[in-house]
């Protein structure tokens, strides 16, 4: 091993000083010319005219034009609904080999997300280009000797007609290539468990038999994942049992909500680098160290556009107007929110996948997921973002000196006043008021729409501290534990009061 992992060192560190990539713009043009080209004998392709567009003289300016924004409802009623039943050469030549289950964060009945033969290998090369971007960290050659942790969903897909069905991360771990194999972990008999608490347990049992260098999941279940583990062994910390773990691949949900509880589990800091995979696709990962910003894929089986995150374009389900206007990579402005629209290999055309996201860096392409359209509190002009918020939470942690990696909030009025009403997942026994009273300070520096707010209609904001272990159990009873599933951060009335109730009975 410690020879390959030589090799393998070699070969990224090569890899990254002569591979040299065309500019966004360009690569974008290309992604879109060859989607339209491979797709335009599809009856998607037929009904809006690829050769067309592809024959136009502005095809970026003509596709914008001639298709519109597609929730997953709108293309599942108007076409996914005929991939679903099995017909071939709808929105994507012949028919996918799987779909991806997704419910998101609204735990409602899950969508299923075509996902074909030329996405796996645009996610698998993606995951190429981002190992080849380890040759940025700096890291040991000794680190490409150990194993990996990869905790997402079962790699024991659903079988429905001629189609496998399972989340993406399911999927993706079910493709790994057979070189791979060696280094994989939990190893197929483990990661085929569909019930998390066993499968949890199971890893436990055996993580002494393993020598894990990396970690990759979503932050929250890999938290209790490491919980369980150093709990099972009898330890005070994971490099305890693991004292070569160097590297941890976050992906799901941005990684700093959740940084201070984490780092807690830890004997010494590791290398965290930030990731995006999607039910729709492998969309950006952390180029390099110096910031915890992502690098869009922009030369691989997706087009994107952006759409400006603004309340009038906004409609209250997530969903945008018509009349939106969407621009192209080469024409976004830096710390901007915008609404992510995709084209994909797996037939989704401007597809609203739900995210916003800004440009720290226009020339790198490199983003920041800043929240979700649903999750976007806008009652009485507050104009609140899911980044808005963690940012005042960050800074609620240090004034405090506690941790707070989950919570939730929701509009509600008390007495006919407006208030916020937040629950922070936290062990602390800090009085609620006095955080509240700190975090709508916080809230007020960050977000003058907010401070507008405060002053005319906003009544206030409450604060109710749960144990972190209530979300986790929200997530299992609604939905299902481990794999994508995420916490939603904002709450509409009857859900909240779902949630409240829920809280009332678990605590």
């Amino acid at each position: 091993m410690a020879i390959l992992g030589a090799i393998i060192k070699s070969a990224i560190d090569l890899r990254g000083a002569v591979v040299s990539e065309p500019s966004p713009k360009e690569a974008q043009e290309k992604v879109l010319q060859q989607l339209l080209q491979k797709a335009k004998n599809t009856a998607f392709g037929s009904h809006y005219d690829f050769e067309a567009i592809l024959n136009s003289t502005s095809p970026t300016e003509t596709f914008a034009a001639t298709i519109p924004y597609h929730d997953y409802n709108k293309i599942k009623d108007e076409w996914w609904h005929k991939v679903i039943e099995g017909e071939k050469d709808i929105t994507w030549p012949e028919v996918p080999s799987y779909f991806a289950l997704s419910s998101g964060t609204t735990g409602k009945t899950s969508k299923r997300i075509p996902v074909t033969d030329d996405m796996i290998e645009a996610i698998r090369n993606t995951g190429i280009k981002q190992v080849g971007a380890l040759s940025n960290f700096e890291l040991p050659t000794d680190f490409f000797e150990k194993e990996i942790m990869m905790l997402g969903s079962s790699t024991d897909l659903n079988k429905r007609g001629s189609f496998l069905e399972g989340e993406i991360s399911g999927i993706s771990a079910s493709n790994i290539p057979f070189w791979f194999q060696g280094y994989y972990k939990p190893g197929e008999d483990i990661a085929k468990i569909d019930n998390w608490d066993e499968r949890v347990r199971s890893i436990a049992k055996k993580a002494n038999e393993w020598d894990i260098g990396a970690l990759s999941g979503i932050p929250s279940w890999i938290e209790l994942m490491l919980k369980e583990v150093i709990a099972y062994n009898n330890l005070e910390h994971i490099h305890e049992i693991w004292p070569n773990l160097q590297v941890y691949t976050s992906g799901g949900v941005a990684f700093q909500p959740y940084e201070k509880s984490f780092n807690l589990l830890l004997g010494h800091p590791i290398t965290v680098i930030d990731t995006y995979l999607a039910s729709e696709g492998f969309i950006a990962f952390q180029n390099r160290p110096e910031t915890t910003a992502m690098k869009l894929v922009t030369d691989n089986g997706i087009y994107f556009e952006f759409v400006p995150f603004e309340p009038k374009y906004i409609k209250e389900d997530g969903s945008l107007t018509e009349d939106a206007p969407s621009i192209t990579i080469d024409e976004v402005e830096e710390n901007k929110d915008y609404v992510l629209i995709i084209s994909t290999v797996s037939g989704a055309w401007r597809y609203i996948i739900g995210d916003t996201i800004s440009f720290t860096n226009k020339k790198r392409a490199e983003i920041i997921i800043t929240g979700r359209t649903k999750f976007f509190l806008n009652v009485v002009g507050s104009q609140l973002s899911v980044n808005k918020m963690e940012t005042a939470l960050r800074e609620v942690e240090q004034e405090f000196d506690i941790e707070v990696p989950e919570f939730t909030l929701s509009a509600v009025k008390i007495d006919g006043e407006f208030y916020h009403s937040w629950y922070l997942g936290t062990e602390s026994k800090i009085e609620s008021q006095k955080i509240a009273q700190y975090l709508d300070k916080c809230l007020k520096d960050a977000n003058k729409n907010y401070n507008v707010a405060r002053s005319k209609s906003l009544k206030g904001i409450c604060v109710n501290t749960v144990s972190p272990n209530i979300f986790y159990e929200w997530n299992g009873k609604n939905k299902k534990k481990g794999g994508q599933v995420k916490m939603a951060r904002v709450m509409k009335e009857e859900k909240f009061k779902e949630w409240e109730a829920f809280v009332k009975d678990n605590s």
